[in-house]
């Protein structure tokens, strides 16, 4: 078993010579909708435990690395009206680079003899169109994936033996199948291959830190 680690919502920041279009609105670059706050965190304190690991530098306002090219929020609103040729050099600089280097990554290893679990690193806000979330922490899968399944199954209880307060679920907030860089990851490799994504619920972070506790916590739980 390899593990790669991977984080696309980890910061905010856009290229200086696409910041213009945000200059009505820069607000925005400080919440939620630009990133995901704590994730970065996260990903920093597991990341020293994985085989490979990688963060998207640049906000998803500009372009949402998460997301299959034809999804409606590959670009935002901001980022759509740019000229054809801005957002092609957008996807060549900043997006398939990012994605192609981690697929090449496991292609490898899973070319050397290994399985691989990728865990995406993600968070999300405790309160969404006036609806609070009900969770702690999103365990997302597949559920065809037995093997996703069992080991969702597997973390959720290694979580609880951490925190027996952890309101932990499955799919929540959102479906593990939905397109996303694990899904396209999946239609690629079919077999040896376990794409995860964890959600955690941002009422754990503060100013853009993840809660200590909770960090350690999921690490030991990952570990184990």
């Amino acid at each position: 078993m390899k593990f790669v680690l991977s984080c696309e919502h980890a910061f905010p920041d856009i290229p200086e010579k696409y910041q213009y279009v945000f200059e009505k609105d820069p607000y925005v670059l400080e919440t939620h909708v630009a990133y995901d706050p704590g994730a970065f965190d996260l990903y920093q304190k597991l990341e020293n435990s994985v085989d490979f690991s990688k963060y998207q530098t640049i906000g998803r306002l500009l372009v949402e690395t998460n997301r299959s090219q034809h999804h409606k929020s590959f670009l935002s609103r901001y980022s759509k009206n740019l000229q054809k040729e801005q957002i092609t050099n957008i996807v060549q600089t900043y997006y398939l680079p990012y994605r192609e280097e981690i697929e090449d990554k496991i292609s490898d290893l899973i070319r050397e003899g290994n399985t691989v679990l990728h865990i995406s690193v993600h968070t999300f806000t405790p309160v969404l169109n006036s609806v609070k979330r009900n969770c702690d922490i999103g365990l997302l899968y597949d559920p065809k994936r037995l093997v996703e399944k069992e080991f969702c199954r597997k973390w959720k209880n290694n979580l609880l033996k951490e925190n027996s307060d952890l309101k932990i679920r499955y799919n929540y907030p959102y479906l593990g199948k939905a397109d996303g860089f694990t899904t396209s990851l999946r239609k690629v490799f079919r077999n040896d291959y376990l794409g995860i994504e964890l959600e955690v619920n941002q009422k754990w972070v503060s100013e853009n830190k993840m809660n200590n506790n909770l960090k350690s916590s999921i690490l030991k739980s990952l570990k184990n």
